[in-house]
């Protein structure tokens, strides 16, 4: 986020995190990091737990590590527009009502996390194909998918009157559905 020019302001590790509404300089922080191990003793930011930091204010909440993080006990103190969900499963089902009865739009686990898994296959029918893309290439290919599953999940949940979640689960089994009726179960 940092590198595409946004204002990060919260970052953790297993040990806590630091906050600075002015924003952090991410190079330097993973820098301190890697040297000392924690963010302890890093200057000119509040130290915060891990819990505190999931209910600091701010655009974009991405809990990146473990699951169960966001539950029914501290949903509702969830302060972000938009939950970007980088570990898996890191929002239970109740929380998941709470944040979307707030108005909070989740980009749920099954499609934040789709990327890596979209670059293997980019790898697979290169190795099928025998021929190799460029990292510019792959990105650009990455992209163009992410975009438009985002796209698709959206319209998907707004022509179902669903969250975004359940839109995710939807769309997956119809697809599955489609396929297996295309190609036939003993194919």
């Amino acid at each position: 986020m940092y590198e595409a020019g946004y204002k990060v302001v919260g970052i953790s590790e297993i040990g806590g995190g630091i906050y600075n509404p002015n924003g952090l300089k991410i190079p330097h922080v993973l820098e301190y990091l890697q040297k000392n191990r924690s963010f302890e003793g890093y200057p000119d930011v509040d130290h915060v737990d891990n819990k505190e930091l999931l209910e600091i204010e701010c655009d974009v909440l991405a809990p990146c590590a473990t699951e169960n993080q966001i539950t029914s006990e501290n949903a509702d103190r969830i302060k972000c527009r938009i939950l970007a969900e980088g570990a898996n499963g890191p929002t239970t089902p109740k929380a998941d009502k709470i944040l979307h009865d707030k108005g909070i739009f989740v980009v749920p686990d099954i499609l934040a996390n789709a990327g890596g898994v979209t670059v293997s296959y980019f790898e697979w029918v290169q190795d099928r194909m025998g021929y190799f893309w460029s990292e510019e290439e792959v990105n650009n290919r990455l992209a163009e998918k992410m975009v438009a599953s985002f796209n698709e999940l959206v319209h998907y949940a707004e022509k179902h009157n669903v969250d975004s979640r359940t839109a995710a689960y939807m769309l997956a089994i119809d697809r599955v559905a489609y396929d297996t009726r295309m190609r036939g179960i003993y194919a």
